[in-house]
């Protein structure tokens, strides 16, 4: 095992930028938590690193059919979960609590909200993930992204990556 460097974003709804792509570029590996809006924004990606991507709930048949509803997979020893929606603890969304309080993963993303948060839960023992809005549609002020490494089952160098005002 050695560290990767991920990239997690949510909620492009179909934008793609240079700024985005170059932080892609950086990273190990992308992440992205849904509403991605057009396959245009995946297949760059992809053409830079490897993508591990979920549909959301604005996204067409096509997205839908090059991407599940849930990724559940292992990161340097980290389960790693990704949903589209899936609230946040102690108020996870009602289509995964039964699952999530059964069987958590160490790390829970989703996106949904354009609200960035990071946060643990403690009576599950997980880090939830969300890495707010990278796209220019919605009710978010200020685009953003997170980056972090796995290193051996640990997650640390955690930052916020900011892409400037929605509009």
């Amino acid at each position: 095992m050695r560290m990767k460097k991920i990239l997690l974003l949510s909620d492009t709804h179909s934008h793609i930028d240079d700024r985005i792509l170059a932080y892609a570029e950086a990273a190990d590996e992308v992440w992205h938590a849904g509403d991605i809006g057009n396959v245009i924004v995946t297949d760059e990606l992809q053409k830079i690193k490897p993508l591990k991507a979920v549909f959301g709930n604005i996204d067409n048949h096509e997205i839908r059919k090059e991407f599940p509803l849930h990724q559940r997979f292992l990161c340097e020893g980290v389960d790693v979960w990704i949903t589209h929606i899936g609230g946040y603890p102690k108020r996870y969304s009602p289509a995964i609590r039964d699952e999530i309080n059964k069987n958590p993963p160490d790390l829970f993303i989703c996106g949904h909200s354009h609200i960035l948060k990071v946060m643990p839960d403690q009576k599950l023992d997980l880090l939830h993930m969300n890495p707010g809005a990278a796209g220019k549609h919605g009710f978010h002020n200020v685009r953003t992204m997170l980056r972090f490494s796995i290193d051996q089952k640990e997650i640390k160098n955690l930052e916020v990556i900011e892409l400037g005002k929605r509009g």
